[in-house]
C-alpha cells in the first residue's frame, strides 16, 4: 500500500497481462495434446483476485483493490426487497387489522371512557350556561317533544296514520302495513300453491293456468 498509487496500478496491470499470457500457453499446451491446465493446474492466484462484474476478467490484487474508485466498484447497492404479491399481503390481514382488536390491550377502553365523560360534563355545563341566558333574558322554556310529528310531514311511501285511544300520541307508518286479513289470504294462497306443486301433474297445472287465463283471474 505505500508503493503509491501509480505505481500499485503498474503492478496489477502486469499481474493481469502475465495471468491472459499464462492462459494462451495453457490453451495451446491442450491444443497440441498435452494436459488441461485451466482445469487441474493450481488457481491460487487466481482466488486471490477480485474481479470486477462486466470488466472481461480483469483482476485486482491486494492494495489495489482499495484504490480510488476501484473500492467503489465492488460496493454492490442492497437488492431492493422483493415486491409481495396479493396473495402474500391478504395473510397479514386479520381481525387487527381493521381494528377489531384495539381494545383488547386495555388501554384504549379506559382513555375512550375517560374522553367522553369529559365531552358529556362539557355538553351538560354549556347547555345549562345557555338555559339560565334565556331565563335572564324572560324567555319561556319549552321542552321539544321528540317523539311529536309534524302535520305536514309527507307520507310518500303511502304510509297510514294510526290513531290510538283519546289522548294517545299519532304515529306515521312510513311503509305499507297490511292488515290481518290481507295476511291470512297471502298464506291460504302460499298454501294452495305448496299442495298444487306437490300433488298436481304438470299437465293439470297447465290446465289451471288456462281455465285461469279465460276467466281472467
Amino acid at each position: 500500500a505505500g508503493l503509491g498509487e501509480f505505481r500499485i496500478r503498474d503492478l496489477n496491470d502486469e499481474i493481469n497481462k502475465l495471468l491472459r499470457e499464462k492462459g494462451h500457453w495453457e490453451y495451446r499446451i491442450k491444443e497440441l495434446g498435452g494436459p488441461d491446465y485451466a482445469r487441474i493446474g493450481p488457481k491460487m492466484l487466481d482466488h486471490e483476485g477480485k474481479e470486477v462484474p462486466g470488466n472481461r476478467g480483469y483482476k485486482y490484487f491486494g492494495a489495489a483493490k482499495d484504490l480510488p474508485g476501484v473500492r467503489e466498484l465492488f460496493e454492490k447497492e442492497p437488492l431492493p426487497p422483493p415486491r409481495k404479491t396479493r396473495a402474500e399481503l391478504m395473510k397479514d390481514i386479520d381481525a387487527e387489522y381493521y381494528g377489531y382488536r384495539d381494545e383488547d390491550d386495555g388501554i384504549l377502553e379506559p382513555l375512550e371512557q375517560e374522553h367522553e365523560k369529559k365531552v358529556i360534563a362539557e355538553a351538560v355545563e354549556k347547555w345549562k350556561m345557555e338555559r339560565e341566558a334565556r331565563l335572564a333574558r324572560g324567555e319561556e322554556e319549552e321542552e321539544e317533544n321528540i317523539y311529536a310529528v309534524n302535520d305536514d310531514e309527507s307520507d310518500e311511501e303511502g304510509g297510514r296514520e294510526r290513531e290510538g285511544e283519546e289522548g294517545q300520541q299519532k304515529f306515521i307508518a312510513h311503509v305499507p302495513v297490511p292488515t290481518q286479513q290481507e295476511i291470512e289470504e297471502a298464506l291460504v294462497r302460499r298454501k294452495k300453491m305448496e299442495l298444487l306443486q306437490k300433488y298436481a301433474s304438470e299437465t293439470l297445472l297447465a290446465q289451471s293456468e288456462e281455465a285461469k287465463t279465460l276467466l281472467g283471474l
